[in-house]
């Protein structure tokens, strides 16, 4: 364990200021997570629309199977 001179104690306060507000911001975001968890809304978006590009072709594609870009037209 080192000794540090009295003038790092200013810094030393900044430090541990810092540690404390690490500390508080990761429990409230592992609060969150479990609230999330514990109250099974249902989501508000669907993040999978089949109508997006990435669904329209097979998964995964053959290698060297599009000449050109694939492009999502509007039918």
């Amino acid at each position: 364990y080192s000794d540090y001179p009295d003038s790092y104690s200013s810094w030393n306060m900044i430090s541990s200021l810092g540690s404390y507000l690490s500390l508080v911001a990761m429990m409230i975001f592992i609060l969150m997570i479990l609230e999330a968890f514990v109250s099974k809304r249902v989501s508000m978006f669907n993040m999978s629309m089949p109508s997006s590009i990435e669904w329209q072709h097979p998964m995964p594609p053959a290698d060297h199977s599009y000449d050109d870009t694939p492009l999502l037209a509007n039918y």
